[in-house]
Formats: C-alpha cells, structure tokens, sequence
C-alpha cells in the first residue's frame, strides 16, 4: 500500500466522482481508476458502488476512508511540527470567513504590527454543496460551526433593525417583529448565515419577510435604507460602519435576536506557533471589540 493510493483514494472518496477528483489531481481518469482499482485489490474489498458514471462510497469505503484521514493527518501534522521545531516558524495560515469579513483589513493589520511577513490565503464565499476547503481557522456564525472542531466564542450581540431617519416607527425605542411584517426589507442573499439567521426569527414571529432587495455590501445597504427602500436587519456590534444621520437603529424587544460569532479549529490538528499565535490575537481582537457594549 502506498502512500500516493490513499491520497488518491481520499481525494476520489471526499468528491464521489472520478473525473472530478482525476482533474483535481492533476491526473488522467484512467490512472486514477486503475489506482483504486489496484488499492481494492490489496484490500480485498470494494471501497465503491459503481452505477454508470457515478460512484459512491459504500460501508467499506467509508470506515477506511475515517483511517485514512486519521493517517494522512497524522503524517501532515508531523511533518508541520518538525518544521515549527528545526526551521523558522511557518509564516502561512488559512483562514475560512464565513462571517464579519469586513472586520478582517483591522484584525489583520492589528497582527502584523508584530507579524509583518505572515502570509493569509483567505477561504471566502463558499458555495452551499461545495466540498470542505482544508483550513487552519475559521470564523463563523457560532450557530453553524463546521464540523469536527474546537470552539471559542468571540463575542455575542444583538441583532437591530435599521430604517430610515424618517420612517414612521423611526421614533420607538424598541421595535417588535411582529410591527415589522409588513415592511419590505433589505436582507443579505440566501445561504448566508445572517440571513438565515434573521428568516428564523420572523419565522418564529408568524411571517416571512418580504425581500425587495439582496446585497452583501454595507455601502449599498446603507443607501438602499437612506433612499427608503426597505429595512434592514444588522448586526449591533459588527455592522460594517456607522449608518449616517439618515439611518437610524432600533433594538429589537425580542430577547432571542441575537448571534454569536466564534473561532474554530480542527481537532486533532497540529497548530503551528504562528496559527496559534493569530489564534489568541483574534479572541484579543474580538473582546476589545466587544468592551463598549457590554453590560456593566
């Protein structure tokens, strides 16, 4: 068994598709099925179901795939832990956004004042359905972590609503959904974890919302809002910018409108010092954030 036939294996496991996985590898579709093909016959078992074109995992496949992961892990981490011991620390980190990627330019400059030469490949705007990308970090909506990770809560804020400065509930000190369900709203586009968040809430509250408009921009949502066109659910604490006189925010009185945004790492997975190190200035980061909001 060689080494080169678990990769293969895992690649072609991980993507259920032979010609997917053969053009992700660099390699030809018949040499990489003649590779698994070769691999079954050492085992002695079939690690596929195999209809027409398509194959799946079946049972087999499946608890050697869980081996492999764990053995090709191992020999990664080991490899990243030497390097860490015997050469200069690894200067590289993969980051995973899935949420407040506005809040990266001031995380990211905040670290390296001290950092300067760590290089960031930044894992943005993955499409639902998309195979998992290998990262060292990831920041995300602590609702829909990825899974087989460790966890740290960042922070927790409140979700407001903001409205034009001269809407006629502009004036309340606090709104309730149901006095919102009637209003068109400006929302992020679906698959993202705010807007899944925030169509929970109205579900909770008897309604769906009405979209006029879809955007991830902060610019653009604050516009829309200005010229009147919708409201718009934000986040209190990680809103990308201040809203201008022209826009106003308004907490909600439902105490369950909020989220938590948190930090997660592999388990199992060997993190080098300069991981580690970005690791701890991020939780640093997010609760200096935090402080002016919070309760005293």
């Amino acid at each position: 068994m060689e080494l080169l036939q678990l990769k293969y294996f895992q690649t072609a496991a991980r993507m259920e598709h032979m010609t997917q996985a053969a053009k992700q590898l660099h390699i030809s579709q018949p040499a990489l099925s003649k590779t698994i093909a070769s691999l079954e016959t050492e085992l002695g078992v079939k690690l596929f179901e195999r209809t027409n074109k398509s194959i799946r995992l079946n049972e087999h496949g499946k608890h050697f795939l869980s081996k492999v992961d764990l053995a090709l892990q191992a020999l990664e981490d080991g490899k990243r832990e030497l390097q860490d011991l015997t050469e200069a620390p690894s200067e590289f980190i993969a980051l995973d956004v899935r949420v407040s990627s506005h809040l990266l330019p001031g995380l990211l400059a905040e670290y390296r004042k001290s950092k300067p030469d760590t290089q960031f490949h930044l894992l943005q705007h993955i499409a639902a359905g998309d195979h998992p990308k290998e990262f060292d970090l990831c920041l995300s909506d602590g609702a829909t972590p990825p899974p087989g990770c460790n966890s740290v809560s960042l922070l927790r804020e409140s979700i407001v609503v903001a409205l034009p400065a001269d809407h006629r509930l502009a004036n309340q000190e606090r709104l309730s959904l149901q006095q919102l369900k009637e209003e068109r709203f400006i929302s992020l586009p679906p698959g993202k974890s705010l807007r899944e968040t925030t169509d929970a809430f109205c579900r909770l509250a008897g309604f769906t919302p009405h979209i006029q408009f879809e955007s991830d921009d902060p610019a653009t949502v604050r516009g829309l809002i200005r010229a009147g066109q919708g409201l718009a659910f934000l986040p209190a604490i990680t809103w990308g910018g201040s809203t201008g006189p022209d826009v106003v925010t308004i907490p909600l009185m439902e105490d369950y409108c909020e989220r938590t945004i948190s930090l997660h790492w592999p388990k199992g997975r060997y993190l080098t010092h300069t991981v580690a190190s970005f690791r701890d200035c991020t939780i640093q980061y997010f609760s200096e954030l935090a402080q002016p909001y919070s309760k005293a």
